[in-house]
């Protein structure tokens, strides 16, 4: 799996701190943000170039982080197809991936801390959807999958 990455200022920070934990990890990734302070780049501008390729299977996932995760949220669900949470812990990642099928983890730099972001990644990455629920919930989440679709579809098409 290829991952991308991506921050703004706000999340400089945890990025570089999660950059770090994915080159110890031999976790292959791409920064696709702000990688030097000199020159950043604004929150919805990295989630726009990141969430098309997530759109398009160039990544399989992405994480993002500006300073609440929301703004990198809300734009990356503008594309069809993926599926974004902002979370603020590892139980939220984890379910973000068990019950969302979320392939952007977003976070935010002025909320998260570098260790915990490291986790929540370790945590998103490791979890398969549908992983640890119940048969009946499981079961559920497809249907719901599928109703999810169908609501993409009459917004942006099949």
């Amino acid at each position: 799996m290829k991952l991308a990455i991506g921050s703004d200022k706000s999340g400089f920070v945890v990025k570089e701190a999660i950059k770090a934990y994915l080159c110890e990890a031999g976790i292959e990734f791409d920064d696709l943000g702000t990688t030097d302070l000199s020159e950043v780049h604004p929150y919805y501008r990295v989630a726009s170039d990141v969430a098309p390729l997530v759109q398009n299977g160039t990544y399989e996932k992405a994480v993002l982080i500006c300073g609440t995760g929301a703004g990198m949220c809300v734009v990356s669900n503008k594309f069809k197809g993926v599926h974004a949470v902002a979370c603020e812990g590892v139980y939220s990642a984890k379910m973000a991936r068990a019950i969302n099928n979320a392939n952007v983890l977003c976070m935010g730099g002025w909320i998260v801390g570098p260790e915990m972001a490291i986790e929540m990644v370790k945590t998103f990455l490791a979890t398969e959807w549908c992983q640890d629920l119940e048969d009946w919930r499981a079961v559920n989440m497809h249907k719901f999958s599928a109703e999810v679709k169908k609501i993409e579809d009459g917004i942006y098409g099949a």
